[in-house]
């Protein structure tokens, strides 16, 4: 009963260590592979991500210009004690 046992898990043992683990090892390098590259909408998702990307540093470079132009001006030509923003 004993001699049985131990064969039992001899073939076990060496089943899963020469069968079942490295599947397991070679199954998950090749899913690894596969997630490596992106599917088409992740690339199109990408893609509009980088335009829109591009566009807010466009708009960002033009806010950068009109307030260095602003800073350079030097002060309005409103007077110190006039409020332009109240209604009479």
């Amino acid at each position: 009963m004993d001699e049985g046992i131990i064969a039992a898990i001899a073939i076990v043992s060496i089943v899963s260590l020469f069968i079942v683990m490295p599947w397991i090892f070679f199954h998950h390098i090749t899913l690894w592979r596969n997630q490596k590259t992106l599917k088409p909408d992740e690339e199109k998702i990408m893609e509009d991500l980088w335009h829109a990307a591009k566009r807010m540093e466009r708009r960002i470079e033009a806010l950068e210009r009109l307030s260095d132009h602003d800073h350079r001006s030097g002060p309005s030509s409103y007077s110190q004690d006039q409020d332009y923003r109240r209604k009479t």
